[in-house]
């Protein structure tokens, strides 16, 4: 009879154990699995508009009270020796080896963002930023001494730290671009909507040019929320597309850009390599 109630009392103690492992395992992967996704109370227009981020959520305050926000008017520029932007960007150029295989693009509902398989350095001083996206707002974000762009190109650096660095590019119709051509063929059809490109040969130093003339300010996250800290780098001329190009990308944009901020005691540097 001892035996047996012993027996009987290892198994109630086994089950119990396996029933709590099991219960333990689910938990685990239920904390494991992909959250729904912040949903984004912010937009470009109406309440929801660049007026207004600051009101939607505290997270967004910044959006309000900083002061070092983008994008800005680049006017009264003042000429700046970088040297240590110029030797790292001059090693970025040389890197030919730099051929993108891969790109994910989605429309997430404010911008068109693009991802590729190619990590890809920006130097600016003693830190190294990679590339982790490019998206465009239209028209710019950015002016140059007042004048608007129809397209703005913002490629997204970020350092071992968390510190971001963005090149801005300006474009404005004109000759056919090539580089761009596979990105705009596989533009999603709606937003929420994402495409994907494996059989891309795709030169990365040339969709992200380092340019040789440019304006160097710090300033923001020009969206929210609108984080200062950012290291920007805003090409000095523009790039070209198409007319057929520009209409393309730009039909998925929907006006999404935010004013110019206002510059407040910041300088801007503008450097001629």
């Amino acid at each position: 009879m001892t035996k047996l109630f012993l027996a009987l009392l290892c198994a109630i103690m086994m089950a119990a154990c396996d029933a709590r492992e099991s219960t333990s395992t689910d938990a685990e992967h239920a904390d494991s699995a992909p959250s729904p996704e912040h949903e984004d109370v912010w937009g470009y227009t109406g309440e929801e508009g660049p007026g207004n981020w600051a009101d939607l959520s505290e997270e967004y305050a910044l959006c309000r009270d900083g002061v070092e926000q983008s994008p800005i008017n680049l006017t009264g520029a003042v000429a700046i020796e970088d040297s240590g932007i110029e030797r790292r960007l001059g090693h970025a150029v040389l890197a030919d080896e730099q051929i993108a295989r891969v790109a994910d693009i989605i429309d997430n509902g404010h911008t068109i963002q693009v991802t590729t398989d190619v990590p890809l350095s920006l130097g600016i001083g003693e830190t190294t930023f990679e590339l982790i996206q490019f998206h465009f707002h239209a028209p710019s974000e950015h002016t140059i001494e007042g004048v608007q762009a129809p397209l703005e190109a913002h490629f997204v650096h970020k350092s071992a730290a968390g510190e971001l660095a963005v090149i801005g590019i300006l474009v404005e119709e004109g000759e056919y671009n090539e580089i761009m051509a596979p990105i705009i063929a596989a533009l999603p059809s709606s937003p929420g909507d994402s495409r994907r490109i494996d059989d891309l040969s795709l030169p990365m130093n040339e969709l992200r040019p380092l340019p040789t003339e440019y304006y160097r300010y710090d300033g923001s996250l020009t969206t929210p929320p609108c984080s200062e800290g950012v290291q920007w780098i805003v090409a000095a001329d523009l790039y070209e597309m198409s007319g057929q190009q520009m209409t393309e990308i730009v039909a998925h944009l929907h006006n999404n850009f935010r004013p110019v901020q206002a510059l407040g005691s910041r300088k801007i540097g503008y450097v001629s390599r």
